[in-house]
């Protein structure tokens, strides 16, 4: 999906005459605590990445790093690179089980000139989620800190899923605070957003109870 993604994203670029300016950046929540996946190995762990709520710009993650490309190529060799950072583990279920979520955004900036000469700046953006799945203990056989992983990512899923039925049901309070996964997804759940969720089940009857609660 994120190739198809990018290339459309060029494709409608080098089809405009507007100057414009393409950014991304790579985060990681892991255990509740955010990480800039661009950054080098040796700073990682340093950033001190804030979530705040910019009046302007919306939700933001101070001190995030962001970094300009120019073509698809560009956005292909950073995202290997930073793929290659998350945090991944064995478990009696999967062999590479993240055990984390990944926010990959890019965002986009074009410059109009409007019939008066003036400058319109109108910027876009895309959030490309990865999820880590919600965990059976019992079945992935996780202990002590994997354990820990897997109750956090559960309690993050489900304050997701509280969100979105608040959403649905159009509550006045919308839970978003109550997790930091959740405060990310502010801007991409709420407002006048486009947000489309792609669920991975798995077909042995092993697995019907998360199946069932994937829907």
């Amino acid at each position: 999906m994120i190739p198809r993604a990018v290339k459309h994203i060029f494709e409608f670029l080098s089809s405009i005459s507007d100057e414009y300016t393409v950014r991304v950046s790579h985060l990681e929540l892991y255990n509740e605590v955010l990480s800039d996946l661009l950054v080098p190995d040796d700073l990682r762990g340093t950033e001190n990445l804030r979530i705040l709520e910019d009046p302007a710009k919306g939700t933001v993650v101070h001190g995030l790093e962001e970094i300009s490309v120019q073509s698809e190529a560009e956005i292909f060799s950073i995202l290997e690179r930073s793929q290659a950072k998350r945090k991944t583990a064995e478990t009696l279920m999967n062999a590479c089980s993240s055990r984390s979520h990944s926010v990959f955004t890019i965002t986009i900036l074009i410059k109009e000139a409007t019939p008066d000469g003036e400058d319109l700046l109108k910027i876009g953006k895309l959030n490309l989620v990865d999820l880590a799945g919600s965990e059976n203990i019992g079945k992935s056989g996780a202990q002590n800190h994997r354990a820990r992983e897997a109750g956090n990512i559960n309690t993050s899923l489900l304050t997701l899923g509280r969100v979105i039925t608040s959403l649905v049901e159009r509550h006045p309070h919308i839970p978003y605070r109550d997790s930091k996964l959740t405060r990310l997804l502010q801007e991409s759940l709420g407002g006048k957003n486009k947000t489309c969720i792609i669920a991975t089940i798995g077909p042995a009857g092993s697995n019907v109870d998360e199946t069932m609660s994937t829907r």
